[in-house]
C-alpha cells in the first residue's frame, strides 16, 4: 500500500510569545521542514531565527569547510598552523607564531552581532582573537591573552588589550567550548563571554586602531597565537 503522505516542503513563520523583564515580546521564527513520512510519526523541524528587525541570521561557516572563508598568511601568519574542518568546527592548529581565517568578502561596518563558540585545545595564549569593523576604523577582541587568561580590545587611544578600561580576566579551561558573542552598534561596542558581559564601551569617546600584526585579519576574522585552537557556529546578525 503506498504511503498516503508524500515528500512535502514545508515554510511558515511562527510568532512566540517570550518573555524578556516580565513583559512578552513577540518573535518571529521561520523555518523549512522536508521530509517523507512513513508513518505517524513526524521528524522535528529545523528553526531558524529572525533578527530582531526580521533579517535572518546569517551562517558564516557551514560546518563542512571553509567556503567564505581564507586562510591567512601574511606577516605572522606566514607560519601558521594547519587550519582544517572536524567534527563540524574550523581547527587552527598552533602557528609560529600565529594562525588565522578571515571572512573572504564583504563585512557589515556597523549594527550587527557575531556569535561563535570557541576552545583552546593545546598552549596558553589567545585561542579567540576576533579583528572587526567599527565604521571606518578596526578593534580586535582578545580572549585568553598574556599568559591565558587576559580578555580585552585592542586598541582604545593606542593602548592594548591589558592596559585600557576593558581589560579583565577569565578563567580558560583546556578543551572547553566557551560561547562568545560580540555586538557593535553606533555607541558601543559589547562582548559577552557565556552569559557574562566582558565588554561595554562607549567607542565615540575613544581613538580606535589594532596592532599591525592583525591587519591580514581584516576586514572580519579570527585569529589564535602559539595556540591551538577550535570555533564553530560562527552566525552574523544585522541589528
Amino acid at each position: 500500500m503506498k504511503s498516503f503522505w508524500p515528500a512535502l516542503v514545508l515554510m511558515s513563520v511562527l510568532i512566540v510569545a517570550e518573555t524578556a523583564g516580565g513583559q512578552p515580546r513577540l518573535r518571529r521564527i521561520r523555518f523549512e521542514r522536508q521530509h517523507r513520512c512513513r508513518s505517524w510519526l513526524v521528524a522535528p523541524c529545523v528553526a531558524i531565527p529572525l533578527s530582531e528587525n526580521g533579517s535572518p541570521v546569517t551562517q558564516l561557516f557551514n560546518g563542512r569547510d571553509l567556503d567564505g572563508w581564507a586562510v591567512i598568511a601574511q606577516y605572522d601568519f606566514e607560519r601558521h598552523g594547519a587550519i582544517t574542518v572536524q567534527e563540524n568546527a574550523i581547527i587552527l592548529a598552533a602557528g609560529a607564531p600565529a594562525s588565522g581565517i578571515r571572512v573572504a568578502g564583504d563585512f557589515p561596518r556597523m549594527n550587527y552581532e557575531v556569535t561563535l563558540e570557541a576552545k583552546r585545545i593545546e598552549g596558553s595564549d589567545f585561542f579567540c582573537g576576533i579583528t572587526f569593523p567599527v565604521g571606518e576604523d578596526y578593534l580586535s577582541l582578545v580572549l585568553g591573552g598574556w599568559g591565558g587568561g587576559t580578555t580585552g580590545i585592542s586598541n582604545l587611544d593606542g593602548m592594548s588589550a591589558i592596559e585600557n578600561e576593558t581589560t579583565g580576566f577569565h578563567e580558560f579551561e583546556q578543551n572547553r567550548w566557551y560561547r562568545i558573542r560580540l555586538r557593535v552598534t553606533d555607541d558601543k561596542v559589547e562582548t559577552w563571554i557565556d552569559d557574562e558581559r566582558i565588554v561595554d564601551v562607549e567607542h565615540t569617546k575613544h581613538k580606535l586602531s589594532i596592532w599591525w600584526e592583525q591587519e591580514p585579519v581584516r576586514p572580519f576574522g579570527i585569529a589564535n597565537w602559539y595556540t591551538k585552537s577550535a570555533l564553530r557556529n560562527i552566525r552574523l546578525t544585522r541589528l
